[in-house]
């Protein structure tokens, strides 16, 4: 029963990393839309801030399979 929760909690570590680097995406197409002067600024933040959502996903991921190795022993 434990692993296949930690295997739910890495798949919804996975898709919420994936909603949040598409948020992330769109607005800065919008903000570059509005602003075309700040598109290195701009683009350059957003990178940084996927990146850090890829680290926590990363975690999150990872936090989930040990959970899973560990439920099955």
């Amino acid at each position: 029963m434990f692993g296949s929760i930690a295997a739910i909690g890495a798949g919804l570590a996975v898709l919420g990393a994936g909603l949040g680097i598409g948020r992330i995406g769109g607005s800065a197409m919008d903000a570059i839309a509005r602003n075309p002067e700040a598109s290195g600024k701009i683009t350059t933040t957003m990178i940084i801030a996927a990146a850090l959502i890829e680290g926590v996903a990363l975690f999150g991921v990872v936090v989930g399979l040990l959970g899973l190795e560990t439920g099955v022993k």
